[in-house]
């Protein structure tokens, strides 16, 4: 095992997992933001069909969960954070007060991946040689410290996904007329999570029929439900 592979292999492997972390930060929060905003327009339709009335609650929804999203995929994603770097912090101690018994250590996992002894020991010595943290890191934490998820990118990938998502059913659900606002909502929306359900499939590399129909199952029963509590809340009130 080269310098050179090493070298080409680690930055690819790291942005690799940056720009998965975004994705699925911003998938999420698309999705997120086609099922809720779609939720409270649909439902407010059903109790009245004043269009000031369902686009204000659909814009008032739409910033209180961009908030939230981004909020909470920042917390998330500092506490994983903060983890990586305590557990960073204490393979950096052991590697200072017992160096033998961690050489010792990345040889055996090396050599439980199928090296041979002799061979995992020689990559072990010229990668503690090299970066003695990253091969310990990677190998036993799954961790790169170079490439720690950063909670602000997930974040703003949230935010700005679930704002996206949310513009999609406050567009249908405002532009046809009266009488075709619910239907037209309703199939933009499930073609859109049809959608996200197909991108969130290939993502994770799992078939694609379990997350398609998850997400238009879901989104179904969501849009259904708040608008019967619309429509019945109309009535009542």
């Amino acid at each position: 095992m080269s310098d050179q592979t090493l070298d080409h292999d680690e930055p690819h492997k790291g942005n690799i997992a940056l720009r998965l972390n975004w994705l699925r930060a911003g998938v999420l929060g698309g999705n997120d933001g086609i099922v809720s905003t779609a939720g409270i327009v649909v439902g407010v339709a059903g109790a009245t069909a004043t269009r000031s009335t369902i686009l204000t609650a659909g814009i008032a929804g739409l910033a209180a969960g961009a908030m939230s999203m981004a909020v909470g995929e920042y917390v998330s994603v500092s506490s994983q954070r903060d983890t990586e770097k305590a557990l960073l912090e204490k393979e950096r101690g052991e590697l200072r007060d017992s160096p033998d018994e961690e050489l010792a250590e990345l040889t055996d996992m090396y050599a439980a991946k199928g090296l041979s002894h002799d061979l995992a020991a020689e990559v072990a010595v010229q990668l503690t040689a090299r970066d003695a943290l990253g091969a310990h890191a990677e190998v036993e934490l799954g961790i790169n410290p170079s490439n720690l998820t950063s909670p602000w990118h997930a974040a703003f990938a949230s935010m700005v996904a679930f704002t996206l998502g949310s513009l999609l059913p406050l567009v249908a659900i405002s532009v046809p007329p009266p009488h075709l606002r619910v239907p037209v909502t309703v199939v933009a929306v499930l073609v859109a999570l049809g959608v996200t359900g197909v991108v969130s499939g290939q993502i994770g590399k799992t078939p694609l029929a379990r997350p398609f129909w998850r997400n238009v199952i879901g989104g179904s029963v969501a849009m259904a439900v708040t608008y019967v509590i619309g429509s019945l809340v109309g009535h009542v009130v």
